[in-house]
């Protein structure tokens, strides 16, 4: 669902600046490289920012700041109190209301003149050609895999630059991908890593400033790209890690195998969270094949003193901010070498935040010969919801 929420709509080609946005923008409009003519580029832009979260905040506020004339923002999500800490978009009164639409008002007090564009659903490939086709650049501010290679793909397929930022915990990169002659998202990351190897920032963690940072880098980019510059990111990933305050970058080579930019056989769009070997994003538990015990069920067997040692292969972060008491955590990577001071008699219920690291555990010790062992449906998230509120959200 998109909603067009301020500003007036112009023709691409009138572009006059206003006695208002001539004092507005003063200080660009002295810099050599933008001026008049760059200003009145940055008006006619159309900048699609997928994610209002940690990233997509300093990405839309700078863009709208800097006179982006109109922004498109898609995110289904609403705002929670744990995104306070670094998406900075949205306040403690915005808790519970859509991303779009907290930061739709945030984007019209920072700059009135710029045209906002909401897009309530997520992201799939049925919306996403429909929707990016409208835009001149795109910004990925998400976090997850899915959602990266479907932007990735849409962009390739319609000749569109994708600005692309990662963080998790104290580090973050960026780059643009799809640019001219330059690689894509698949050149660098042909396949996606194995889900649950690599964290979200829910799982891992984040330090709220690294967002900024990267999503800072991102809207430098994305304006450079408005502005025609043609010094970016392309062919250079940016890696940056703020505890050592290291900055780095290397080079990246366009591959004539990708499939995306080089061959292009990729032509459509395709189920993305099956490519990545992930459910989507809810609390229905884990992939196919994996056998499954719900919450309740669980609570009830465990109340009338089954024998079940139920097993968190959580990370020590997660298990310090929410546990379910008698568990034992043994944190996925560590799990290999700690099966064998398991009892593979005894009844093992996994859990980990949501099901996909825990479905990946069941599956690890049942190719080591544990037969009774399953997956936590849902996770410690779920158990909260059906179980015990008492167990905090996160």
């Amino acid at each position: 669902m998109a909603h067009v929420y301020s500003g007036v709509r112009e023709p691409r080609g009138a572009t006059p600046l206003t006695a208002e946005e001539l004092a507005r923008y003063s200080r660009h409009l002295i810099l050599p490289g933008v001026g008049i003519d760059g200003q009145q580029r940055l008006k006619r832009a159309r900048i699609l920012v997928i994610g209002a979260g940690g990233l997509g905040s300093p990405i839309a506020m700078y863009l709208a700041a800097a006179g982006v004339g109109h922004l498109g923002l898609v995110d289904p999500d609403v705002v929670d109190r744990s995104n306070l800490q670094r998406q900075i978009l949205h306040g403690t009164s915005d808790i519970g209301r859509r991303k779009t639409a907290s930061a739709a008002d945030r984007l019209a007090e920072i700059n009135p003149n710029v045209e906002v564009t909401r897009f309530d659903d997520a992201l799939t490939s049925a919306n996403a050609l429909e929707i990016l086709a409208e835009y001149d650049i795109v910004v990925d501010g998400t976090d997850n895999f899915p959602t990266r290679y479907l932007i990735n793909d849409a962009c390739v397929i319609l000749g569109k630059p994708n600005v692309y930022g990662s963080i998790i915990r104290f580090e973050g990169q960026a780059s643009v991908f799809g640019h001219l002659d330059g690689p894509c998202y698949r050149c660098l990351f042909r396949e996606p890593p194995p889900p649950g190897l690599i964290p979200n920032c829910a799982e891992g963690g984040v330090l709220g400033v690294v967002p900024g940072i990267i999503g800072s880098i991102q809207a430098t980019e994305a304006i450079k790209l408005a502005l025609g510059t043609t010094e970016t990111l392309s062919g250079r990933l940016l890696l940056i890690d703020v505890m050592r305050m290291h900055f780095r970058t290397i080079r990246i080579a366009r591959d004539p195998a990708c499939p995306a930019c080089g061959t292009r056989e990729i032509r459509e769009l395709i189920d993305y969270e099956a490519f990545c070997g992930v459910t989507p994003p809810t609390l229905s538990g884990a992939p196919d094949g994996v056998p499954e015990i719900t919450p309740r069920e669980l609570a009830t067997r465990l109340a009338r003193g089954d024998d079940i040692l139920l097993l968190d292969v959580r990370e020590p972060g997660e298990w310090g901010v929410a546990r379910i008491d008698g568990a034992r955590l043994i944190p996925l990577g560590t799990l290999p070498d700690a099966a064998p001071t398991l009892d593979s008699a005894r009844e093992i219920v996994i859990h980990c935040h949501h099901g996909i690291r825990s479905a990946a555990a069941v599956k690890l010790l049942r190719a080591r010969g544990f037969e009774r062992v399953t997956n936590l449906a849902g996770g410690i998230a779920r158990w909260s919801l059906d179980v015990d509120p008492a167990v905090p959200q996160y």
